[in-house]
């Protein structure tokens, strides 16, 4: 099953670790660390111009994506009608 995360991007669920709010979760010191260690290793991928709404975290990327962690969560849900990452 997969994911579509924005623009052209899908994912395999399986490959997908976690899925966060960027407003909230950007606001704590060791996310904005972990994403400044993935731009810097060039596994940041942003998709679409405009706001990131979301970061989607893979075993290959950390995705921003401009749809919103909930609108994600209920996508991962109606593939598989359970939870895959907790919010």
């Amino acid at each position: 099953m997969f994911l579509h995360l924005g623009a052209d991007v899908v994912v395999s669920l399986k490959e997908v670790i976690s899925i966060l709010d960027l407003r909230t979760a950007g606001k704590a010191e060791a996310t904005r660390e972990f994403l400044q260690a993935c731009r810097a290793q060039n596994r940041v991928v942003q998709i679409a111009d405009g706001e990131p709404k979301s970061v989607v975290v893979t075993d290959r990327h950390v995705y921003l994506s401009p749809i919103s962690s909930l609108t994600l969560k209920k996508r991962s849900l109606s593939q598989y009608g359970r939870i895959i990452t907790k919010l």
